[in-house]
Formats: C-alpha cells, sequence, structure tokens
C-alpha cells in the first residue's frame, strides 16, 4: 500500500514535452502539470489551440474545425459540364473539375471567343474562374491561399496590355513579397 502521494502519478517523462517529474495520466499518456493544464485549457475552449499557436510564432496554426491537409491535384479530373445562356443569349459551357464528388475547378467558355468586343469579357471570365477554382482548391483540398498564387492566376487571366486582370495585379504586386511592380498609386479618397 503506497501512502502520500496519489498512486495515479509516476517519475516518467511527459509524454507532450518530455519534462522529468511527477505525471498524471491521461488516456494512455502521461502528462506534467503545465501540460494537463493545457490539454485542459484546449477541451474547454477549443479556439485556444489556434491562439496559443499564434503567440508561439506559428501564425497559420489551423482550427481544430478546419481540414487543413493539402492535397496534391491529379493529372487528370472527373468534370460535369454545364450548358447556359446568358442574358444576350450567348450560349456558355460550364466545366466544374471534380475530385471526390467536390468542385475543385472552374471553367468557362463560349463560341464566340473570336469577337473582338468578347475579349475583355473573356479576360475578366478567366480571372473570376481562375480566382475562384484557387478558393475551391483552398477549401476541398486544404491548399494553402498566398498573394503570389493570386498574382500568378491575375498573370495569366491576362490577355492584353492593361486589361483588369493586368491592372489588379500589378495593384497587388505592391503588397508581395516579391518585387513589386511599377504602378501609379495614388491614396484613397476619405469620406
Amino acid at each position: 500500500m503506497k501512502t502520500g502521494k496519489t498512486a495515479t502519478q509516476s517519475k516518467n517523462k511527459c509524454t507532450a514535452c518530455g519534462t522529468v517529474g511527477e505525471l498524471a495520466p491521461l488516456a494512455d499518456e502521461q502528462l506534467c502539470a503545465k501540460c494537463r493544464a493545457i490539454v485542459d485549457l484546449c477541451k474547454r475552449s477549443p479556439d485556444s489551440l489556434q491562439k496559443l499557436s499564434r503567440l508561439a510564432g506559428f501564425p497559420d496554426a489551423p482550427s481544430g474545425s478546419q481540414r487543413q491537409i493539402e492535397q496534391e491535384l491529379p493529372d487528370v479530373l472527373d468534370a460535369v459540364r454545364y450548358r447556359t445562356t446568358d442574358r444576350d443569349r450567348n450560349t456558355w459551357y460550364v466545366s466544374v473539375s471534380e475530385l471526390d464528388g467536390n468542385p475543385v475547378e472552374i471553367f468557362a467558355s463560349t463560341a464566340f471567343d473570336r469577337d473582338q468586343h468578347l475579349q475583355s469579357r473573356i479576360s475578366n471570365l478567366t480571372t473570376i474562374t481562375r480566382l475562384i477554382s484557387l478558393i475551391l482548391r483552398h477549401v476541398f483540398m486544404g491548399e494553402k491561399l498566398t498573394l503570389e498564387k493570386t498574382l500568378t492566376q491575375l498573370h495569366r487571366s491576362s490577355r492584353q496590355p492593361e486589361d483588369l486582370p493586368e491592372m489588379l495585379g500589378k495593384v497587388l504586386a505592391n503588397y508581395s513579397k516579391k518585387k513589386p511592380l511599377d504602378v501609379d498609386r495614388e491614396p484613397a479618397a476619405t469620406p
């Protein structure tokens, strides 16, 4: 029969931090008092794990409810094609690429893409679909969103000099860690 300290405590290494000392069991693990307090805090307040990670210098730590396991996009995907008509009665084809039944890319095209009038619309359409695809891969595949990836998609969407994707890319490049592009910057007027 043991006397003094409780029988549940032992002098091994803490499973979490490796501290040698008195430990208490938790499930199949042995934790020191400090690590046990952190585990209890995380159980009470799931958001605390993200806050602690940020304080420890890991600003992109996912919360417990987020699925952040980044998958690689396969070379070939299943797709569903939709035919739709806009208000000007132009026929459009929208293809949605799927991975495990989830949308990960979206493309749109029309038979009128040689029409000069539609070139700027198509450039804007390409921009929209590329950025939506980037968001879908983030939501359903855990792909990390970065400004650099956004700039790449804007650059790839640009069809003519000084079109909307190029202008947006130039402005956003000023916020990039890479070399900013030369663009006139005017402060926004305050109301």
